[in-house]
């Protein structure tokens, strides 16, 4: 595997561990300075807001300038909103916390950018995400076990521990990560406008399918995630050890798909187009497992839903950054990152109001999002567009649809 490679993998790691590590602990945290379920998923939707606003420029920036000094602002960032978030000591502070976080969230959705750089052809550009999602998902894997552990010593520890291997991160990515955007236009024009390139998807109306499945997938993969520690305390007493090993258990699901049955049997039996469809209802029959309030059946949701939502990120990722002209993939991948954030904004927040009238309407609402998804994508298998080809819509087209 190319040294680049490897790094770029080794800095995703490292930051998802961190990430991983505060997740399952965070409602328990915040429950503890006396808020409200509501209130819980508006901390989730505060740094998707920001990331929202940020991401579309972090990712047309790493074009203009490079992924690595991008990516080590990001990292860097990461750092500060953790140890922020640590010392609080008002609700105020925790939104402070994320707040700086999300103003440059780009993590992901560069390191991303740095391996579709590498890749050489279609397929080993689908396996880069592949391998990218494999190390989402063993850190992912690792992260939620330590912070059950930490949890141990206090709610707030597990945080401390996140922003001090973010500010690690950072080191590492200074003196070993390496620049891999070389076809880089230092005299682009970059927006400060986060709604233009979202404006520029909505008028390309070849990807336009694409963006629309990546939407529902994002809407309810957040609604689900941000209220699931809670709904696993509320329907079943689970505690934040408990809730961690949950975690810990999709992260080897989601590794053993992205690493061993992409490549070997996702990839080589079906068509990405084929395995959307089949992704979709795996979803949809997940999220209606788990708002069942049936123990047996939201054990057997978690395979279902590790196993979906790790493929489908791959697919839609892969679909779309295959037919943009090559200079735009890093502001293509800020799009999705983009869409994938406001979706953050609003599935946090309809699943916390859904919460507290019921523990199960946020995944009775997530697959009837699923269902949606299914048919409009089924339509247009029915009545496909041109065959797709590289598409890039001028910037003025799009913008002067805002006015």
């Amino acid at each position: 595997m190319q040294r680049e490679k490897l790094v770029v993998l080794f800095t995703v790691f490292v930051d998802v561990i961190g990430f991983g590590i505060v997740i399952p602990i965070l409602p328990f945290y915040v429950g503890s300075f006396g808020a409200s379920p509501f209130v819980i998923t508006l901390l989730f939707a505060s740094f998707a807001f920001f990331a929202f606003l940020s991401s579309p420029f972090l990712g047309a920036l790493s074009d203009k300038i490079g992924r690595r000094p991008v990516l080590i602002a990001s990292i860097t960032s990461t750092a500060i909103g953790w140890f922020v978030f640590a010392s609080a000591t008002s609700i105020p502070l925790l939104f402070l916390g994320r707040i700086i976080d999300g103003s440059a969230a780009g993590n992901f959705t560069v390191a991303q950018g740095c391996l579709i750089d590498l890749a050489r052809d279609d397929k080993e550009r689908s396996a880069n995400l592949g391998l990218i999602g494999a190390a989402f998902g063993v850190g992912f894997m690792i992260g939620p076990f330590l912070g059950g552990l930490l949890s141990t010593v206090s709610h707030a520890f597990p945080f401390w521990c996140a922003g001090g291997l973010a500010a690690l991160n950072t080191t590492l990515a200074y003196f070993f990560l390496p620049e891999t955007h070389r076809r880089r236009d230092p005299h682009a024009r970059i927006s400060f406008n986060p709604l233009a390139p979202l404006a520029r998807a909505a008028v390309n109306k070849k990807l336009r399918p694409y963006f629309s499945s990546w939407l529902f997938f994002a809407v309810s993969i957040s609604a689900a995630q941000s209220i699931f520690a809670l709904y696993g305390k509320h329907a079943y007493n689970f505690d934040a050890f408990s809730t961690g090993l949950i975690f810990t258990s999709t992260g080897v699901l989601a590794a053993l798909n992205q690493t061993l049955l992409l490549r070997r049997v996702w990839l080589r039996y079906f068509t990405e187009a084929r395995l959307e469809i089949i992704m979709t209802i795996m979803l949809g029959v997940s999220f209606i497992f788990f708002g069942s309030d049936v123990l047996p059946l939201f054990y057997l949701a978690l395979p279902l839903f590790a196993t979906a939502q790790s493929v489908q990120r791959v697919v839609i990722t892969s679909q779309v950054t295959g037919h943009v002209d090559p200079l735009m993939k890093g502001e293509a991948l800020g799009i999705l990152t983009s869409l994938m954030a406001a979706s953050m904004v609003v599935g946090p927040i309809i699943g916390g109001a859904l919460f507290e009238i019921h523990d199960g309407y946020p995944y009775f609402f997530a697959g009837l999002l699923m269902l949606v998804s299914l048919f409009m994508t089924l339509q247009f298998r029915k009545s496909p567009p041109d065959r797709l080809q590289p598409v890039v819509v001028p910037v003025n087209q799009a913008e002067s649809s805002l006015r």
